[in-house]
């Protein structure tokens, strides 16, 4: 089996541990996503207003709607109306309570740990060398919490949920930026494989799925099984909806876990790109958060730092030049506090009420950047500078 020189040694290590998953991991670093990618090409000569008409009418109606564009687009799209089925969105309730129930903790346990583990990866240099999380980390980081907000909303991830049309966009945003990487003299394919490969869509949705509920449990955050088993329906359907391959679909958090153990010691240690990248993300927080006060803004910053350390660990803190912080009693506090704030909701039921409408007011604004309207517009250059805002 090819391998890219730069998983070589992490793969002889991963072998060791679960040799058919690690296998599979790097065997995906050299596959993209055969039916968005064969959208990209079939739409190459077309003009942009055309593409972004096609685009459009195929994510807010389907195959039907476009009858004029190329069979790649509408097979692309009649396979994206296919429910696989395991998907029921009834099953998928339970999650979404849930994650609104907790959703400061969710999107801080996202924003300062699950987004930097997924991204330590050499999907860094995809996002590094386009500019498309370093140079506009503060919209890059609306844009994600948007999608994960999106998709836990009730009704997100049906046929015309928000939900489900962002992750599709997702699916060939990242389509279009791997053609444009994959022909570019920047990207070294014998060292990393594929840009955007379906290595590293599986191991970040394994992250934002499995490892998010870890981390929120960290945070103090108390889910039933019901309720995790429900949080990862919604992500896998999200990820399938993404391109992910089902050889790389984590169905439990027990799988997802795995997954993301492998592919971390499948992947190198963090370069210069995932560390400007984490270091950026956290660095965009305040600006997302509203902060305008430089004074404020530091101190979110440390503060951000602090439960990141706490949350990922020292040894990739360190990889990643994160700034010394005393992170001693850091995730108890945040877990007495939280325990604390839910024994009082569901002491007092209109405090419940209020709190859950205070939490998904502030979950807008961190999740929105100028209109709320889904952009059908794919890039047209590799650098971001160079391409208007999508």
């Amino acid at each position: 089996m090819a391998i890219p020189t730069e998983y070589r040694p992490g793969f002889a290590k991963a072998r060791l541990l679960d040799a058919g998953l690690a296998e599979r991991y790097v065997h995906h670093t050299l596959i993209g996503d055969p039916l968005a990618d064969a959208v990209i090409a079939a739409c190459q000569e077309t003009p942009e207003g055309q593409q972004r008409q096609w685009l459009q009418a195929g994510v807010e109606h389907g195959p039907a709607a476009i009858p004029d564009a190329p069979p790649a687009l509408r097979d692309f799209f009649a396979e994206a109306e296919r429910v696989p089925p395991w998907f029921d969105p009834a099953l998928t309730r339970a999650g979404c309570r849930a994650f609104h129930g907790h959703s400061e903790m969710f999107i801080g346990a996202f924003v300062g740990a699950v987004l930097i583990e997924g991204f330590s990866t050499l999907i860094s240099k995809s996002f590094s060398i386009t500019g498309r999380l370093v140079d506009q980390g503060t919209r890059r980081l609306k844009q994600n919490n948007r999608h994960l907000a999106e998709i836990f909303l009730p009704g997100g991830l049906e046929r015309d949920g928000d939900g489900w049309k962002l992750s599709v966009r997702i699916r060939l945003m990242h389509a279009r930026v791997r053609f444009m990487l994959a022909r570019s003299e920047e990207w070294d394919s014998a060292a990393w494989g594929v840009p955007l490969s379906a290595a590293h869509i599986g191991f970040a949705t394994a992250a934002f799925s499995g490892l998010l509920l870890a981390r929120a449990r960290m945070l103090g955050v108390a889910l039933t099984a019901e309720e995790r088993q429900s949080f990862m329906l919604v992500w896998r359907y999200s990820g399938h909806l993404m391109g992910v391959e089902p050889a790389l679909q984590a169905a439990t958090e027990a799988e997802a876990m795995q997954l993301h153990r492998i592919g971390a010691l499948c992947e190198p240690p963090p370069d210069i790109e995932a560390i400007l990248l984490a270091n950026g993300l956290i660095n965009s927080a305040p600006i997302v958060a509203g902060i305008t006060d430089p004074a404020e803004r530091r101190a979110l910053v440390r503060r951000i730092y602090t439960v990141s350390r706490a949350l990922i660990g020292r040894e990739l803190a360190d990889q990643l030049r994160f700034p010394p912080a005393r992170g001693f009693g850091t995730l108890a506090l945040l877990r007495w506090r939280n325990r604390l704030d839910h024994w009082l909701r569901g002491a007092i039921p209109a405090l419940d009420r209020r709190r859950r409408a205070g939490q998904f007011e502030r979950m807008l604004d961190l999740s929105f950047h100028g209109a709320a309207e889904i952009s059908y517009r794919l890039p047209r250059h590799l650098h971001a500078e160079k391409d208007a805002p999508p």
